[in-house]
């Protein structure tokens, strides 16, 4: 019965997002109470569970996605993505472009909340798509989608791969090392695959592409930024970003070498890494925007972080009441096998519940907490690193991002495609990057233990 009332909680949950257009934060605190009740663990046994879930996770990547976000607002407002990428476009041929855009977004942006990049990115893309003889705009949109959401998913500080990691205890740097690898080569044979789907006539600019308003707009406002101030060099662009991740990065190898101690441990934290870089970016703001324009963007990325932080905590709330239920010894029985078979199993299952949450949520970062609250009781009792699983969910919650996404519509608006086009390069994309990063994935798997 506890399966069957977990089952119900997860159907109950999609359908109240889906049809009832219910907020994710109260649908998801609905299903943990409906599961805590339902299965006999009580009223206040219950509402323990959902409160120390929610504060369990807060404890663990609260600070960081808070951190993360702003940073991403304050570099937003002095115009230090867009230094970043035009300096891309100047210095790469055209026929790399793509895979150029690709791969920035993929290592350098994840910082960066995904709506931010893509509104940043796309008249970049759009403007330099003239320089590639055929299907441009296509495949530039295709590069565009492709970076962003392995970045996402797949590297720190991705929001989507802090919550992730943290769901399932994964250390960051642990995390980190696999999947900026996994990321990397996804991202790569992604934009491949989709060039040669491309030359093979999957693309018809008549249908697939039109002009935007909100194009149209957002162009308008860059072009009055640029004139209303100054922007950050290129390297005061990128030190925010990668100073923290050069420190989580080392943190990381020294524990594995073994030569760590408190000092490196201390700046090797993610806490410490992100938060100097969100102090680097408020000093660049408070100089190149002035006082005011620092404490604006600030206010606006406050909005934000209060919204990921809530439906981060209750995804955490969720994996706690599951947890309380007893559904982890009941599930890790199915995998007790001792052969290498369950691990390609507990793999697939990750995989494929996270895909068919985000193909009926909407939400990549939604769609990856929920999987990983489900996943997080059973993980001890599966015969796999937890990292691995991690990256499994991270896999599946990239699969086809489409029309009950709201990231959907601005892409397509912003890159100005049609229904058609957006879901021919972002829905396509996602897709084939879902499908590319399991066998790496699984691969990794026999990576993993050796690592420790």
């Amino acid at each position: 019965m506890i399966a069957l009332h977990t089952a119900i909680a997860i159907v109950a949950i999609i359908f109240l997002i889906i049809k009832v257009k219910v907020d994710p934060i109260i649908a998801l605190v609905l299903g943990a109470l409906y599961l805590g009740l339902a299965s006999g663990m009580g009223f206040v046994a219950t509402i323990e569970a959902v409160t120390s879930g929610f504060g369990d996770i807060m404890a663990k990547i609260g600070l960081l996605i808070g951190f993360g976000v702003l940073m991403g607002a304050l570099l937003h407002r002095m115009g230090a993505f867009k230094v970043m990428v035009e300096a891309l476009v100047r210095v790469v041929p055209a026929n790399k472009l793509p895979y150029a855009l690709a791969l920035a977004l993929t290592t350098i942006a994840p910082s960066i909340y995904v709506d931010v990049q893509v509104v940043l990115a796309a008249p970049v893309a759009r403007s330099s798509s003239k320089f590639i003889e055929r299907h441009g705009l296509a495949w530039l949109a295709g590069a565009l989608g492709t970076g962003i959401f392995c970045g996402y998913v797949f590297v720190v500080p991705g929001l989507s791969a802090i919550s992730t990691a943290g769901l399932l205890s994964v250390p960051l740097g642990t995390y980190m090392i696999f999947g900026i690898v996994i990321g990397i080569i996804t991202a790569t044979l992604t934009v491949w695959i989709f060039r040669r789907m491309l030359n093979f006539g999957w693309w018809n600019p008549a249908r697939d592409e039109e002009t935007s308003e909100a194009l149209e707009e957002v162009e308008a406002a860059e072009l009055v930024a640029e004139e209303s101030g100054r922007r950050p060099s290129l390297a005061l662009a990128l030190a925010p970003i990668i100073v923290p991740l050069l420190m989580i990065a080392f943190g990381a190898f020294a524990e594995l070498a073994g030569f760590t101690n408190d000092v490196i441990a201390f700046f090797g934290d993610a806490n410490v890494a992100l938060f100097l870089g969100l102090l680097g970016a408020y000093v660049m703001a408070r100089r190149f925007v002035g006082t005011e324009a620092t404490a604006d963007a600030f206010g606006d990325g406050l909005k934000t972080t209060g919204e990921i932080l809530l439906v981060t905590g209750v995804g955490g709330s969720l994996g706690a009441v599951i947890k309380g239920t007893g559904l982890a010894d009941l599930l890790g029985g199915l995998f007790s096998v001792d052969t290498g078979a369950p691990v390609i199993l507990s793999i697939l299952l990750a995989w494929f519940i996270a895909a068919l949450l985000h193909l009926a949520i909407g939400s990549v970062s939604v769609a990856a907490i929920t999987a990983a609250g489900i996943i997080a009781p059973i993980a001890g009792q599966l015969d796999v690193a937890p990292v691995i699983l991690a990256l499994a969910i991270a896999s599946g919650a990239l699969f086809a991002l489409q029309v009950n996404s709201n990231f959907f519509w601005m892409f397509k608006a912003l890159l100005g495609l049609t229904t058609s086009g957006a879901l021919k390069s972002m829905t396509t994309v996602t897709t084939i990057a879902s499908l590319v990063s399991l066998p790496l994935v699984m691969a990794a798997a026999l990576v993993a233990p050796a690592l420790g």
